[in-house]
């Protein structure tokens, strides 16, 4: 299978050769990776340039965008700054992040998979963070989500869905619609991805209304959100997240903010989660 991979990256010079080596050591080589270097200012360039004369499948683009982190949006911007450069010879693309160790095996099970299962849309590995010298499980994995740090999508499912979303929330947005067009997604628990920056460590107050935002466009609605927004905040500890949750949500909510699905799809998604929530509480 032909994978294209795009990697969004901003001053990721202590990361970014660890993940172009991990996946230039793959047994499944990726016919493309394209790494859109977004208004870095450290040694980002040079590392993915060093990359790239060695190695004619790899690409660089430079952006420029903002030094601030908004999570969704600039990650998705410039994600589709790497896309524009693709043609369309691919069974797969992914968006990777530029902060990820891949086991040497990783693309090579994703295409077993795919094989396997012409139904699959979405499939990945797991994340683990560094604590105290051992690799362990993220504390935000769950076995149902596929983290937004490691997506991989078949073309199909991903043209259907409309690509990506440039909102915060897209990472599960793009689940959603895929489950809505009938697609399975799959984690393999073997596929052991290192993180090494963890998820959340360049929140600000600038983003942290966004994911009560996201649960608005996503029609949600109240109680869902309420549910949701107490479950994330209890998952990293910071129970303070909750009141930015639900004032991110109230306010999307007074200024009309545009969805990111239609009524049909918001009413599938409503659906879905008390399907889930209810089975949990069995």
């Amino acid at each position: 299978m032909n994978f294209y991979i795009i990697i969004p990256a901003h001053n990721e010079e202590s990361s970014i050769g660890l993940t172009l080596d991990s996946l230039v050591k793959q047994t499944l080589k990726p016919k493309r990776i394209v790494v859109v270097n977004d208004n870095s200012t450290d040694g980002t360039r040079d590392i993915v340039e060093a990359y790239r004369t060695r190695y004619s499948w790899i690409e660089l683009i430079n952006s420029k965008s903002t030094n601030e982190h908004l999570p969704g949006s600039k990650i998705i911007n410039a994600f589709y700054k790497g896309y524009a450069v693709l043609d369309s010879n691919y069974d797969v693309i992914c968006k990777f992040d530029a902060d990820l160790i891949f086991p040497n095996n990783y693309l090579e099970q994703l295409s077993i998979h795919f094989r396997k299962n012409d139904k699959l849309g979405m499939v990945a590995g797991f994340c683990y963070i560094e604590k105290n010298g051992h690799w362990i499980l993220e504390n935000l994995t769950r076995k149902d989500h596929i983290r937004g740090a490691l997506k991989a999508y078949r073309k199909e499912c991903f043209l259907q869905i409309g690509k990506l979303k440039p909102s915060m929330g897209w990472d599960t947005v793009d689940e959603l619609l895929a489950k809505y067009y009938g697609w399975e997604l799959l984690t393999d628990d073997s596929l052991k991805v290192k993180h090494l920056k963890p998820t959340g460590i360049s929140y600000n107050k600038a983003s942290k209304y966004l994911q009560g935002e996201a649960m608005y466009k996503m029609r949600y609605g109240f109680t869902i959100t309420l549910i949701s927004a107490i479950k994330l905040a209890y998952k990293k500890r910071r129970f303070d997240l909750f009141k930015d949750y639900m004032a991110g949500y109230f306010e999307a909510k007074k200024n009309n903010t545009d969805f990111l699905v239609t009524e049909e799809e918001g009413k599938f998604i409503r659906n879905l989660r008390w399907k889930g929530m209810l089975n949990k509480m069995k």
